[in-house]
């Protein structure tokens, strides 16, 4: 079972336990954290699920689809270089210990 590990805005860490198969946002929305709106409910029509992903994982998820990066061009919160939206990481056993931190504003 892969953990997540969500950094909030003031630094504080929260880990949650996710499901192979399940969407790093379905794993936070399951767990009511604060930070992930999924106004959407996961299918890729908003950026309220926006994340920043840490550098030493983002090489490990799949590329980026052309959906996800037009929808990160309107995120409430700056987009950067690591930037993802969490309903498009999957999770497996190889990402257990995912570090995702939380922008500061999601709308």
């Amino acid at each position: 079972m892969p953990s997540i590990i969500f950094i909030h805005p003031d630094g504080s860490r929260q880990q949650i336990e996710a499901s192979a198969g399940e969407s790093a946002m379905q794993a936070a929305t399951r767990n009511d954290l604060s930070g992930i709106l999924a106004e959407c409910g996961g299918n890729a029509m908003c950026a309220t699920c926006h994340v920043y992903v840490d550098e030493a994982w983002l090489a490990r998820l799949p590329a980026m689809g052309g959906a996800e990066d037009a929808l990160l061009d309107g995120a409430a919160a700056e987009r950067q270089a690591n930037s993802r939206l969490s309903c498009q990481i999957n999770l497996a056993a190889d990402l257990d210990g995912l570090v995702l931190r939380l922008p500061d504003r999601q709308l």
